[in-house]
C-alpha cells in the first residue's frame, strides 16, 4: 500500500539536511577540541548552514502550499540554487528572467530532483522559459533511468509505490495538474529533455 504522502515528503527532507546537519555538528565538536586559530572549522559551519538554509528554502517552494496567484522572480530562486551548486555534482544553469507563477516554480524544481536522481555522476542542467513554455534539460555522462518512474510521470499515474528518494516524481504529476501545464519527456543516451 502506498505510504502517506506527507510522511515521504518529510522523510526526503530529512535525508536531504542530514548531511549538512551533521557537518555542523562535527564542525562543532572540532571547535571544542582546538585552542588555536579556528578559520577552517568556522568554514565548514558556515557553509554547512547556507547549505541547509538553502535546502530549505528550496523545500518551501518545491513541497509547499502555492496560491493561483503567487509570483515568483528568478532572483529568489538563484539565491538558493547558486548556494546548492557549489563544491555538488551538479551545475544549475536557471535562465528565467521574468517572475513566474508560484505553481509553475514548484513544478520545476520537482524536476530538477527527478533529474537528479536520474544522474549519478551529476551534470549540467538547464531550466529556461521560451515561447510560453518551460524547458528543462539535462546532459551528463551517464543516466540511470528508471523506467516505471519516467514512464508514470510522462503519463501522470501516480499509482505505484513510491520511496521516500521518489516522491518528486509522485507528486508532480498532480502539481502540473494543479498549474494547467502538461509534460512532454524526450530522452537519449547523454540528454533528458522535458518541457511542460
Amino acid at each position: 500500500m502506498q505510504p502517506d504522502l506527507a510522511t515521504l515528503v518529510g522523510s526526503r527532507i530529512c535525508h536531504d539536511l542530514i548531511s549538512p546537519i551533521g557537518a555542523i555538528g562535527n564542525g562543532l565538536e572540532l571547535l571544542s577540541l582546538t585552542d588555536g586559530d579556528q578559520g577552517a572549522e568556522m568554514d565548514l559551519i558556515s557553509d554547512s548552514v547556507q547549505n541547509a538554509n538553502a535546502r530549505i528554502r528550496f523545500y518551501r517552494i518545491a513541497y509547499g502550499a502555492a496560491s493561483a496567484d503567487q509570483m515568483l522572480n528568478s532572483t529568489e530562486v538563484l539565491s538558493f540554487i547558486s548556494v546548492l551548486a557549489r563544491g555538488g555534482r551538479f551545475t544549475y544553469f536557471w535562465q528565467v528572467a521574468e517572475d513566474r507563477p508560484r505553481r509553475e516554480v514548484r513544478c520545476a524544481l520537482l524536476l530538477l530532483q527527478c533529474f537528479e536522481a536520474a544522474m549519478p555522476v551529476g551534470g549540467d542542467i538547464h531550466v529556461q522559459f521560451i515561447d510560453e513554455r518551460w524547458v528543462l534539460s539535462a546532459e551528463s555522462l551517464r543516466f540511470k533511468i528508471e523506467p516505471d518512474l519516467w514512464d508514470r510521470l510522462a503519463e501522470g499515474d501516480t499509482a505505484f509505490a513510491y520511496s521516500a528518494a521518489q516522491v518528486q516524481f509522485a507528486l508532480l504529476p498532480g502539481l502540473l495538474a494543479e498549474a494547467g501545464r502538461s509534460l512532454k519527456i524526450k530522452m537519449s543516451s547523454d540528454r533528458i529533455v522535458v518541457t511542460f
